[in-house]
């Protein structure tokens, strides 16, 4: 079992199903049973991941003085997440809308509110710091200032920054350069995937970096091992909705390799987990026990 500290966004997710992609206009329509709401955002799909993998997983974000909050703790609780760390400073909680369709596309509108202006305190953050075995800093403002803490700390950082596109990337480069777990996503990148995970590490010194590729699995590199393959994507079960499919990636990862001390063994896992994953509708459902992931993992040998 791992102790993972995780500092990340919360939002009340809202998921859509439509017909297709572009949308016609229609002022009215009925999708019976195609609305469905739940707690969700980065922090907390993370959160709700490797706690269904068995770790113990500690939650730090800002949520709001209102009736969204309150269902944020309703959440937490049914989900089996310690909520002590999560703070309510905000007047209003973060929302997203998800539209996804019938081949598990999916475009995300989300409203932050004022969120990446407010700082989540430090003491809770150093009270929880020595308890953990890593610490998951998604790249959410309000966890910045503990990229330095942790690094001090001698606790290792996972970060996953998403789509990128910049190697100085003003947002993310905090992030890029304290990471020794990096995980992003090939959708928005400038050059091949191989080229780029070497000026990754190059310019960074990214002990183990992760770039994933969509339907075509994902690349792994591991600097000291002088190591960079390509894995491919498995099959598990019928796509409904994409979203989360990269927490879910990245939480696996994390998982195994703090078990198994191996990369490959690990990426080969989070791909599992993430196939299964995006059978589900929502980004923080559709996860698997650890038990599950070892025989789904066996099955797709």
């Amino acid at each position: 079992m791992n102790n993972l500290l995780i500092c990340g966004h919360i939002n009340l997710e809202t998921t859509l199903r439509v017909d297709r992609f572009p949308l016609d206009y229609f002022p009215v329509c009925y999708p019976f049973f195609g609305v469905h709401s739940r707690v969700a955002g980065v922090g907390y799909n993370i959160a709700r991941a490797l706690t269904t993998l068995g770790d113990q997983a500690r939650l730090l974000s800002l949520v709001g003085q209102d009736a969204v909050g309150q269902l944020v703790q309703h959440g937490l609780a049914a989900d089996g997440i310690a909520g002590e760390g999560i703070v309510a400073t905000m007047p209003e909680t973060c929302q997203s809308v998800i539209l996804y369709d019938a081949d598990g596309r999916r475009q995300i509108h989300t409203d932050l509110k004022d969120v990446q202006s407010r700082p989540y305190p430090p003491d809770v953050f150093q009270q929880y710091l020595p308890w953990c075995d890593l610490a998951v800093l998604c790249n959410i403002n309000y966890s910045r200032p503990f990229l330095a803490l942790t690094r001090q700390a001698g606790k290792p950082i996972a970060t996953d920054v998403h789509a990128i596109s910049d190697l100085d990337d003003e947002y993310n480069r905090d992030y890029m350069a304290a990471a020794d777990i990096l995980f992003m996503s090939h959708e928005r990148l400038p050059d091949s995937p191989e080229r780029w995970a070497r000026k990754v590490q190059d310019r960074y010194g990214t002990a183990v970096l992760v770039i994933g590729l969509g339907a075509a699995g994902a690349l792994l590199a591991v600097k000291d091992e002088h190591f960079m393959a390509r894995f491919p994507a498995v099959y598990t079960r019928p796509i409904v909705n994409t979203i989360g499919a990269g927490d879910a990636l990245f939480s696996a990862f994390i998982h195994s390799y703090l078990q198994t001390g191996s990369p490959s063994i690990a990426i080969q896992h989070a791909i599992t987990f993430a196939s299964n994953k995006i059978g589900a509708v929502g980004a923080a459902e559709g996860f698997l026990t650890a038990v599950e992931l070892e025989r789904l993992v066996s099955e797709n040998r």
